[in-house]
């Protein structure tokens, strides 16, 4: 097994002096000099009595000192648990006091706040603050102002925990889903073998390092001795700066939600800018619109366009190549394709059996990506699982049907089925249905309460400068793309969705919106 510390092993190895991590504007690390840096973490997390199986708090903003910091903690045998830095404080304060941290990585400009919160929760982690971040300068400093004796790394098992990824709970609290370095490294190793990554390649790390898509970002580069560049949440949310990037930087494979792609093709001004490097465009996390997709390969016909589909719990758990060009009439989404070669999946009914294709039923997976758990909540993770002749089966809660062809089709989330009218009604083929009225930019959909109805429809819009059409418009156009028990009652325009941290929708902020 492949602890996720050797895959910058392997890089350091092959390319001790090759640009390992670029922080655009800040500097750039060589592998000899991450693997330096990743060293000095560890040493020091040794000095504060961090020992295996441990956990480790990462409350940095994105750059060469977070990469550094991940390495360090995997060194110690200790596992990492990294926030959203730009999140409430009281809410990275509840995941390190939930999962009992032994010391914080932090910045000077969160250290104060940070304690106190920690104070109510009655934790008090060690903390190494950085005084800055970027180009691993202050974390070059902090570890420099108090010297650990250098040691080496620690030996640990397969199933050691080497990170906590916390998501949003239905309770909610967040929860931690905990990965192994087996869960983590069986993916990798996937990756390495599915799409075959150059020590000349430039990967793009678009994904916070607290969003599983950071995991591929991380460790297939560096295990080929490939350039990571970091790409700053400011950037990353500003397509027209994004597009600059991407071309300046010479990426070659680019990873991200659909969201971000699609504002890319939208307002990113792609026709002025060179991106001949490019050879691969990976995108996951939700369903991409075709004409987004559609207007994005016609802009840069060049790369490979993959679709990759899983929950945080499995990471990636299958796949689905796009066709090089995609028919003006497609107005459906393209499948999330078949199973990863290192994991099982099954397409069930609600009592765990399985359903025949092309009827609908919940994905399952099973194999050594999927998680251990959720830390400290036993009952939620018995819930999570299906034991099947002796083996654990994760629920998914994602509602598939298995094509003629083999590959599956995404329809919704079981969590997003409501009933109206008698009939059951899947909240994303409402989304699927508005996506493809020519001025709408983006769509989502929410079930609210209601006394009279039981369930009343609310669809959020934002469309394109000048576009905007009107409520009669777009009832009209639903009442010839919808049966009358899928119109929305409400239509409500915005310049643009609210998102998470993750860059998905923010649904609970739409639901509370007036």
């Amino acid at each position: 097994m492949t602890a996720l510390h050797q895959y910058l092993d392997q890089g350091l190895f092959a390319r001790p002096d090759h640009p390992a991590v670029e922080d655009p504007g800040r500097g750039a690390l060589t592998y000899r000099e991450l693997g330096a840096l990743a060293g000095g973490v560890r040493d020091r997390l040794r000095m504060l009595g961090v020992r295996r199986g441990d956990r480790v708090g990462i409350y940095l903003r994105k750059s060469a000192d977070g990469v550094a910091t991940i390495f360090g903690v995997l060194k110690a045998g200790a596992a990492y648990v990294p926030v959203d830095p730009i999140a409430p404080v009281a809410r990275n304060a509840y995941i390190f006091a939930d999962c009992s941290v032994k010391v914080v990585v932090t910045e000077a400009a969160f250290a104060p706040t940070l304690l106190g919160e920690l104070a109510k929760h009655g934790a008090s982690p060690h903390l190494i603050v950085l005084d800055e971040t970027g180009g691993g300068r202050g974390l070059r400093r902090a570890l420099d102002e108090r010297p650990a004796p250098a040691g080496v790394d620690e030996a640990v098992g397969s199933e050691d925990l080497a990170y906590i990824l916390y998501t949003s709970g239905s309770t909610g609290r967040p929860k931690g889903v905990m990965l192994s370095h087996r869960n983590a490294a069986a993916f990798v190793d996937w990756c390495l073998e599915t799409f075959e990554p150059r020590p000349e390649d430039r990967f793009s790390s678009h994904a916070p390092f607290h969003f599983d898509l950071s995991v591929f970002d991380i460790y297939v580069p560096l295990s080929r001795g490939a350039r990571l560049v970091l790409v700053s949440e400011e950037v990353g949310k500003d397509p027209g700066r994004l597009a600059s990037l991407i071309a300046e930087t010479r990426i070659s494979v680019w990873y991200s939600a659909p969201s971000i792609l699609s504002l890319l093709v939208q307002y990113g001004g792609l026709d002025r800018h060179d991106f001949s490097a490019l050879r691969m465009v990976l995108f996951a996390g939700e369903v991409f619109p075709v004409k987004h997709l559609r207007a994005l390969q016609r802009r840069l016909p060049r790369p490979r366009y993959f679709n990759l589909y899983g929950p945080t719990e499995t990471n990636v758990c299958t796949f689905y190549e796009i066709p090089p060009a995609i028919p003006d009439e497609r107005t459906e989404p393209f499948p999330i394709g078949r199973a990863c070669r290192h994991l099982e999946t099954a397409v069930l009914d609600e009592e765990g059996r399985p359903v025949p294709p092309g009827e609908r039923g919940e994905m399952c997976v099973a194999g050594p990506a999927v998680m251990q758990g959720y830390w400290n909540l036993p009952e939620q993770t018995a819930r999570a699982f299906w034991l099947i002749d002796g083996e654990r089966w994760y629920r998914t809660g994602d509602v598939v049907l298995e094509g003629a062809d083999g590959n599956y089709i995404y329809v919704g989330r079981r969590d997003r089925m409501v009933k109206r009218r008698g009939y059951r009604v899947e909240l994303g083929e409402i989304e699927a249905a508005l996506y493809r009225h020519p001025a709408v930019k983006e769509a989502a959909v929410v079930a609210l309460p209601d006394e009279e109805g039981g369930v009343r429809i609310r669809a959020f819009l934002s469309c394109g400068p000048g576009r905007r059409p009107s409520i009669i418009d777009m009832k009209r156009y639903c009442v010839e793309a919808l049966p009358p028990y899928m119109i929305p009652d409400v239509f409500t325009f915005l310049d643009a969705l609210p998102k998470t941290s993750t860059d998905k929708i923010d649904y609970q902020t739409l639901k509370q919106a007036n």
